[in-house]
This record gives C-alpha cells, sequence and structure tokens, in this order.
C-alpha cells in the first residue's frame, strides 16, 4: 500500500484512510500527511519494537470465498488464491467475491484478457457464476423458507465484504479517537474501485479519492518511495527542562547519523528531512505513545492532547517519564511534480457528461433499485473536468470503477473523485430474520465488542488484564443474551 505521487491541499486538508482491495485480501492505513507508524506490535505473541506501517489486514479480497454456514453469509477468510481461482476463471474454483461482482456486471468479460481456462486462452466465464449461484440462492431458499433470487444473494455476499472491509477501518479511527466522516477515502487495488462507494458510505465519508494507477500503485509507490534512515538511543528520566537540554543534544547527534548515513545512499542533504520523536509515558503506567515533535517543540502537551485522544483521560499533574529518542531522516530519492486532487478540483471547470459521451453500456445489479442499464465509460476518453452522474462504470486498461448511483464521479488529470452520498436505510420487517442483515450486523457487534477489549486492555495498569487477557467485553441484548464477545477470556460471560 502506497500513497507516493499525491498530496493534498492544506487548506482543505482531511486525512485520508487507505483502502487496497487485492486479489487475496484487503489492507486499510491512516494517512494524514505522513504515513502513520505504529512502534510497538505483537507478532506472534512476540513484542516488537521496530518501526512498522501501521496496516490492518484483512481476508476479504477479490479471492475470498463465499459460503452459506450456519445460516449466515460469510465471506473468507479461505480464499481460491491464484489457482484455481474463482469460479470464472474457468478452472473449476468456488464462488468468491470477483464472482459475485461478475454476475453483478460490475466487471465486463469483454474488457478483460482472454487468459483463462487450462490453456489460458479463454474469456471470463459468466455462465458458471450465474449456475453456481442460481444452486446457492435455491439452497439458502429452502433453508430460509424465504425467496430471493440469485443477484440479491450475491448482492448479499457484497454486502458482507464490505462490511468485512469497514470493521479495520473503524478499528483504525474510531477506536483511536477518530470520526470516520472526517476523513477522505483513498482507493487502491484492482478491486477497489467496484466496492468504493458503499464502503465510504458505510463509514459516512463523503469523498473518495482515486489515482489513476490505484491499481498498480503499491508497485508505482515502490518506484517513487523515500529513502529512509533511523537512529534511536534509550533514555530515562522525567520530562522536564532540564531532562530537554540533554535529550536536545543527543537529537543533533543522532540527526547527524540519520544524515551520514542518507548521504552515502547518495541523497543530498538539501532533499534529507528529519522527524524527532520521543517515546513517552504516565509515571505509574506502560502505555507508551511515541510523539512527533510538534512545532512549539512542547513535547508534554503533546503526548497529554495524544493520550487525551487514544485513551480519552489524562492524568494532571502526573510526571511523564522519557523512554527512547527517535530521529527519523527521510530523502526524497526522486523528484515528482505534487499532486493535489483537491486544489485542481477547485480550479478545474466542470462539465456534466451525458449519455452522448458514453463508450458503451451493460446491465448492472445496484441494491435498491435492481438491473439498471449503465453507461460505460472509458477514462482515456474522459476530459479533466468531466462529472458523470451515477450509475456508471468507469474502467481503463487495469481498474474498473463502479459509481453507485447514490454518486458522482469527477474526472482530473490523475485522479477520480467520488462523491458519495449515504444510503437511504430501507424498512424492513422487525418479525423476519434476513441472513444477510444478521452478517452484516454481527461483523457491527463484533466491531463494537472488539474496541471495548482493545481500550480495556491499554488503560489497565494489571498485568492480569494487560498481559492475560483475563476479562472479557461482550455485547448483550435487553435480556440478557449474548450478542458479541471478544476474543478474550470468555468464563466470565457464563457466571452468574
Amino acid at each position: 500500500m502506497g500513497y507516493a505521487g499525491t498530496s493534498f491541499d492544506e487548506n482543505d486538508r482531511k486525512p485520508v484512510i487507505g483502502f487496497d482491495m487485492g486479489g487475496t485480501s484487503t489492507d486499510v492505513s491512516r494517512y494524514d500527511g505522513k504515513l502513520e507508524h505504529t512502534f510497538e506490535n505483537t507478532i506472534s505473541g512476540v513484542t516488537v519494537m521496530a518501526p512498522q506501517l501501521d496496516i490492518n489486514t484483512v481476508a476479504a479480497g477479490g479471492g475470498s470465498i463465499l459460503f452459506w454456514r450456519h445460516g449466515l453469509f460469510v465471506v473468507g477468510p479461505d480464499s481460491a488464491g491464484a489457482h484455481p481461482g474463482p469460479a470464472c476463471y474457468r478452472k473449476g474454483g468456488p464462488l468468491t467475491v470477483t464472482d459475485a461482482n461478475l454476475f453483478l456486471g460490475r466487471l465486463l468479460p469483454d474488457y478483460f484478457p482472454k487468459i483463462f481456462g487450462p490453456n489460458e486462452n479463454e474469456p471470463l466465464d459468466v455462465q458458471i457464476t450465474r449456475t453456481k449461484f442460481t444452486e446457492l440462492a435455491d439452497q439458502i431458499n429452502a433453508e430460509t423458507g424465504q425467496n430471493k433470487s440469485p443477484e440479491e444473494i450475491a448482492l448479499g455476499f457484497i454486502q458482507v465484504a464490505n462490511e468485512s472491509m469497514a470493521k479495520p477501518i473503524r478499528a483504525l479511527t474510531e477506536a483511536r479517537g477518530y470520526d470516520t466522516s472526517a476523513h477522505n477515502l483513498a482507493c487502491f487495488g484492482g478491486a477497489g474501485g467496484q466496492h468504493a462507494c458503499a464502503i465510504a458510505s458505510s463509514l459516512s465519508i463523503g469523498t473518495v479519492i482515486i489515482h489513476q494507477y490505484s491499481s498498480i500503485l503499491s508497485a508505482y509507490g515502490m518506484a517513487l518511495a523515500d529513502v529512509v534512515h533511523e537512529a534511536q538511543e534509550p533514555a530515562s528520566g522525567i520530562l522536564d527542562d532540564t531532562a530537554m537540554q540533554i535529550i536536545t543534544g543527543r537529537i543533533a547527534a543522532l540527526k547527524s547519523r540519520v544524515t551520514t548515513a542518507l548521504a552515502t545512499d547518495g541523497i543530498d542533504e538539501d532533499a534529507i528531512q528529519h522527524e524527532v520523536y520521543l517515546n513517552l509515558r504516565y509515571q505509574g503506567t506502560d502505555n507508551l505513545l511515541m510523539v512527533l515533535k510538534p512545532e512549539d517543540n512542547d513535547f508534554a502537551a503533546e503526548f497529554v492532547k495524544e493520550h487525551k485522544r487514544e485513551f480519552s483521560f489524562t492524568f494532571p499533574g502526573r510526571n511523564i517519564l522519557v523512554e527512547d529518542i527517535r530521529v527519523r531522516g527521510v530523502g526524497k530519492a526522486t523528484a515528482i511534480a505534487p499532486e493535489a486532487p483537491q486544489q485542481e478540483l477547485k480550479s478545474v471547470s466542470l462539465k456534466p457528461v451525458g449519455a452522448d459521451s458514453q463508450d458503451n453500456s451493460s446491465t448492472v445489479y445496484f441494491g435498491g433499485t435492481g438491473k439498471v442499464m449503465t453507461p460505460v465509460f472509458f477514462l482515456k476518453n474522459l476530459l479533466p473536468g468531466s462529472v458523470i452522474q451515477g450509475p456508471a462504470m468507469i474502467i481503463d486498461n487495469t481498474q474498473t470503477i463502479v459509481v453507485e448511483p447514490n454518486a458522482a464521479a469527477t474526472i482530473l488529470s490523475r485522479h477520480v473523485i467520488l462523491d458519495v452520498k449515504s444510503f437511504k436505510q430501507q424498512k424492513d420487517d422487525a418479525t423476519v430474520v434476513d441472513p444477510i442483515k444478521l452478517s452484516i450486523f454481527g461483523h457491527r457487534f463484533m466491531s463494537v465488542a472488539d474496541q471495548m477489549s482493545r481500550m480495556f486492555q491499554k488503560t489497565s495498569v494489571s498485568t492480569n488484564i494487560k498481559e492475560r487477557l483475563d476479562f472479557s467485553c461482550a455485547v448483550f441484548s435487553p435480556d440478557g443474551k449474548l450478542v458479541a464477545n471478544a476474543p478474550n477470556v470468555p468464563v466470565h460471560l457464563g457466571s452468574e
């Protein structure tokens, strides 16, 4: 996942949630001007204190297998992989998210290369997806007594997949004190454009930013990536004026070290930027926060602010301790022209594009409207400033962008901007159990329980709670029935 080559208007700046949907999984991360790092992570039970990109991965990509299990719609974590791949690859694979998008008309086989089948010379197989979804619909209707069409079944799996992808986004934002509606959604990956509108609407995000190379942005970003060297030293003591005088001298020495290392890599000194961090915690706790040096150089005030956002409380008057000093040197390896989509959006002349400019049309199935004859536009034929009202499909050589009926697309020189409105909630019969809605809300309730568990663990001082996870967090119905529980010690939930 990368953000290389894209910048944002300083006068209209919003943090960005990166959403990268590939073949087998989806990665999400948060970006607010600098790539957000985590300096402590637990992998296989081992705590690693090293700078890492804060990326959450969920097994809900295009190759994730679709299941009907215990009366619920389930997407992943099993994957069809590259071989046999989705059913439409003509290799005997199972139904996947890709098959659901193809069956609903959100992928157009005519614009895919003919590289499928045993001899890798055939197009995508729409018929096999139609047959398999029809069989699955018959099974689900027989077990539930309902009468859902194969299209409704396929759309239900798409909605469950979208909720699976929205869950880690909420964990990166709402669980850490950020409001999702105050963000833009940056969409990457070959399959991202097919889900972006629905995920943004679910998260109350109004704007989706899609780069012209979004489907290959990881490779593009690697080619333009900065060269980085970091230096760190341990520290110990209370953060006060005397300590800061000593720390300032140590920071200067660390800056010299990373500058020398970057110069060895051929980076000019003028192209080097330094980021200074202090790893801080309140005395008597072990909740460390790596705090970036603020403009006013007041690390203590910045730590209190971050602690308030992260944990919702502070300890007024308690000493703040310094654990580590870190300097990150960033060298610009490649000079690229800045791309500010929000700035271009203000300066470009907008012009609605009608049906007379479409390159083709196709039948697409949308929730709430059913099958709709949808115009298809080639991205290369659209001029900057073109505004396309949904429903529509925008395609190029490496990606397909689905513009939902509640959205509009604005074409820029290097980006596509989607303006998304929240979906209107349909009123359902409360006496009827809908397996699709049940699966979706199952994910949402689990997200609530997980957020409770994460906050409880982070704010505790007990070793039993923080390390052994000897506690339980759960969501119950008004009559005391268990709805969702976090993966802690479940014995507490059954005690009276």
